[in-house]
């Protein structure tokens, strides 16, 4: 659902001390937790030999004495600049201001796609204007078009057309060398969400390995494509199947390639976010919003996801890379540097799939309790102690049995909420779908990044209170709109703890699903309220939205399109 949208669319204390504490995230990853060319029809400007920006070296030393790097550049994407809106142009603003301190002798800077939120040229002119007084003069920009970027209504070819022009970019894929450094810069051809590759596209990349790997073989060649290849990192279940077999072949030909890919949202946090089997693929998070997996508690957009902002920092010395994560938004880095060594040989891999066995595990003093101020007559809430682990608890399983019956009545995954500043310590979650005034067994287990789950478990005693289920509904503030600019409050009652529940509106004759929604949202609730301003300046498709129609507004369960309850509202003349 996440992805078919985007493609429309453009507490109470255990005791006091134990609440009080909050875990600093790097300490939570650490596991130091201590309590409870246009089309490719398009011709390629220029061969490989009038692309190169400083001249390749054809020595396999590279220049470092051992303590300054090479080669130093940035990787941010998916900075999905808005025309109605500054808030994400603020955050790339920051983003430049922050890079620029912390890497002040840059070489490159890298954007992997989605620039902007709909390819609109407001929205180029005001990426540009950002970076354009905010980059270094001597770093060379390679930026990559993401299927965002074709968003604007034209065909393919004029939406890369429109790129080139409002970016600078000499092609809409090329081959430089930065400081004896080989860069390959793909781009997805299309507008379709899991990218679009072609043979055509694949073969010239595999000419131009070829040529980089002929120059020095035991330099790294560094590779940008907006989507992942699917199977590969944290977040890749959202990458490209056509030609997926043949684009990895063909990078794994070279394990000296370090491929970075955007498009996720997924944040730097979870070690799988680097992946080593044939090469390194690595991805790059995002500077607007967060998404996260699916099929959680706090759903794939959960609360505070809008705060995320992160970028990667590569310096290469003459044996290694290193690559840095930065928290944008906490101006601090996040977790331990990626360190590839000798990174043509593959014996040297050590960020493989199967790198980590050891399991989570809560310590002798980890606690749960019931919250009982916030039980409902369908819902409970717990709060625990976090888990420990070696590099990243995930996911808690939870598992709430009715004890007369001995059947599990609700069964769900949660995350740690690893993602946020700082991570919780311990953890409140709040769940719901039982029935009343029955007695529950609640168990916990942790699971971390690579799916290994604690041998122990937490569990505890709870009971729903006496009453009768109540029925969702929505209210709006008002019926009838003064004019297409005109905002109305809407409040959805008795809602339940999102799992990827949302809201959308539609014409009243819309059928949701084969026709977008005009304008939606996840939901985000508080004691069984979802509340929240429906402004038409942020509608997808604003040419839908006329005077003197009439709209629902639809909450629908999970990501797709299970409607619960409606209001509608009609819009009138501005007076």
């Amino acid at each position: 659902m996440k992805k078919d949208k985007l493609n429309n669319e453009v507490e109470e204390s255990l005791h006091d001390d134990l609440f009080a504490k909050k875990m600093d995230r790097r300490a939570f990853l650490e596991g130091t937790t201590k309590v409870a060319g246009a089309a490719l029809g398009l011709t390629l400007l220029g061969s490989l030999t009038s692309l190169p920006v400083k001249a390749a070296s054809s020595s396999s030393v590279m220049h470092s004495n051992g303590n300054n790097p090479d080669l130093v550049f940035p990787v941010i994407s998916d900075t999905h600049i808005q025309r109605q809106s500054d808030d994400f142009l603020n955050k790339f603003i920051t983003t430049l201001d922050q890079l620029n301190t912390v890497a002040p002798k840059q070489d490159a800077f890298v954007v992997v796609g989605d620039l902007t939120d709909l390819g609109l040229v407001a929205e180029y002119d005001k990426f540009m204007s950002a970076y354009n007084v905010r980059k270094q003069s001597h770093a060379v920009s390679m930026f990559a078009i993401g299927n965002h970027d074709y968003w604007n209504g034209l065909s393919a070819v004029d939406a890369q057309k429109r790129f080139l022009e409002k970016t600078g970019m000499e092609s809409i894929y090329y081959h430089k060398i930065v400081n004896g450094y080989h860069f390959i810069v793909l781009y997805t051809e299309d507008g379709n969400t899991p990218g679009t590759f072609s043979v055509k596209q694949i073969e010239w990349l595999g000419e131009q390995l070829k040529l980089a790997n002929d120059d020095d073989p035991k330099k790294p060649i560094f590779v940008f494509h907006h989507q992942p290849i699917k199977g590969t990192i944290y977040g890749s279940e959202w990458g490209f199947d056509q030609n997926r077999d043949l684009f990895y072949n063909t990078l794994a030909e070279y394990p000296q390639v370090i491929s970075f890919s955007g498009h996720t949202h997924y944040p730097l946090d979870d070690p799988k976010i680097i992946m080593q089997k044939d090469f390194t693929a690595i991805g790059t998070s995002t500077g607007a919003y967060m998404w996260l997996d699916s099929g959680r508690i706090q759903g794939e957009i959960p609360e505070g996801a809008s705060n995320l902002n992160q970028a990667l920092i590569v310096e290469v010395y003459n044996n290694k890379v290193i690559i840095k994560r930065r928290d944008i938004h906490n101006n601090d880095w996040t977790g331990e540097p990626f360190e590839i060594s000798y990174p043509a040989n593959k014996h040297n891999f050590k960020y493989t799939e199967d790198r980590d066995k050891k399991a989570p595990f809560f310590t002798n003093d980890a606690m749960l309790s019931i919250v009982n101020e916030k039980t409902t007559v369908t819902g409970l809430t717990i709060m625990f102690t976090q888990a420990k682990d070696n590099l990243l608890v995930h996911d808690y399983k939870v598992v709430a049995k009715n004890v007369e019956t001995n059947e599990v009545a609700r069964e769900f995954l949660a995350f740690s909420e690893f993602y946020k500043d700082p991570v919780p310590n311990p953890l409140t979650l709040q769940f719901d779908e039982l029935k009343p005034n029955t007695m529950y067994e609640v168990e916990v287990k942790a699971i971390d990044a690579f799916g290994n789950v604690s041998n122990d478990s937490l569990k505890v005693l709870g009971k729903t209170l006496d009453g009768v289920v109540p029925d969702v509904s929505i209210r709006l503030s008002k019926n009838v709109l003064n004019g297409i600019t005109d905002t109305v409050e809407v409040t959805v009652e008795n809602a339940r703890m999102p799992k990827s529940d949302w809201v959308g509106l539609y014409e009243i004759n819309d059928t949701p699903g084969p026709i977008a929604a005009i304008w939606w949202m996840y939901t985000s609730v508080t004691n069984g309220t979802c509340k929240f301003t429906y402004d038409p300046k942020n509608n997808s498709y604003p040419g839908r939205y006329k005077v003197g129609s009439t709209y629902k507004m639809i909450y629908f369960y999970g990501g797709g399109y299970d409607a619960v309850a409606s209001a509608t509202f009609t819009v009138g003349s501005s007076i």
